[in-house]
């Protein structure tokens, strides 16, 4: 006796009826990247293109004279606030993007299709973020990197053989110290000794204090050069130190906010690109073909 052939799925569910949803939800990915990367991209250059807006309004509000222009504290805080904006608003236009481009899932129930556009969202911002990161990072390299060999260039040709003492690197300030002398030339250079005692200075900053040894040493530098005492010397060579320190701080404290404020704006614009990816597959879901 024949066995019968087993009958295909499509005469159990018909040609026209959807797969039974373990077959269709094994059968798609639940993520489309396509419709991530499109939202990404969109993502990527609307930031782009609100920065360099920003930035043209910043620079425009600036004067370089006195009591003109805007005010350094609100030209900080309009700054943060565009940084904000600019997140809010290019985040939420990639996530509604990727959320209209999506593919549309059969079979599957509403809150996995809500967790899966907040995904897609999620996901758009963090591609999306990492593009524009990259590209801001690559521009700054670009730029960093030609306005070194510039001032590079522009030394060696001022000072000769003066650069010599750049090319030991970190180990400049310990060279510098093995040939310093108690007898101060004032034949010396200027360019020399203000290099050399950047260097005392830089590294006082970096242990946050001045050997006594080193003190010593820029104060008789400092006299040699203005005329002044030893002690009037020494005192200046202390206010100096501390100036350095405290600005120092400031920037450091600036550095802090920023950073903060920064972390405020991705964090507002991972919220916005979820919400937003969202309403765009809900509208999405919602179209009727004609």
């Amino acid at each position: 006796m024949e066995r019968s052939a087993p009958i295909p799925s499509a005469s159990l569910y018909g040609a026209g009826s959807p797969q039974p949803p373990s077959l269709s939800e094994s059968a798609s990915s639940g993520v489309s990247w396509g419709a991530v990367i499109g939202g990404a991209f969109v993502a990527a250059a609307l930031s782009l293109i609100l920065l360099a807006l920003g930035a043209g309004l910043g620079l425009s509000s600036v004067s370089p004279w006195s009591n003109s222009g805007a005010a350094a504290a609100t030209l900080g805080t309009t700054a943060i606030v565009w940084l904000i904006a600019a997140q809010v608003m290019a985040s939420s236009m990639g996530g509604y993007v990727a959320g209209r481009l999506r593919t549309k899932w059969a079979n599957i129930h509403t809150d996995e299709v809500y967790f899966r556009d907040t995904a897609h969202g999620l996901l758009v911002w963090a591609v999306g973020a990492v593009i524009t990161a990259g590209l801001l990072a690559s521009a700054a390299t670009s730029i960093a990197s030609r306005a070194t060999s510039a001032g590079a260039g522009a030394s060696a040709t001022m000072m000769g053989g003066q650069g010599d003492a750049q090319a030991a690197g970190p180990h400049a300030y310990y060279v510098d110290g093995l040939f310093r002398s108690d007898r101060q030339s004032p034949d010396r250079s200027d360019a020399a000794v203000r290099d050399e005692v950047g260097r005392i200075l830089a590294n006082a900053l970096r242990h946050d204090e001045m050997s006594p040894t080193d003190q010593s040493y820029v104060a008789g530098l400092v006299a040699t050069r203005t005329g002044l005492s030893q002690s009037d010397a020494k005192q200046r060579v202390s206010q100096v130190l501390a100036q350095a320190k405290e600005a120092l701080d400031t920037a450091r404290k600036a550095a802090a906010r920023l950073s903060l404020w920064i972390f405020i704006a991705l964090l507002s614009g991972a919220f916005c690109a979820s919400y937003a990816a969202t309403i765009g597959g809900r509208q999405r879901d919602h179209v009727k073909a004609f």
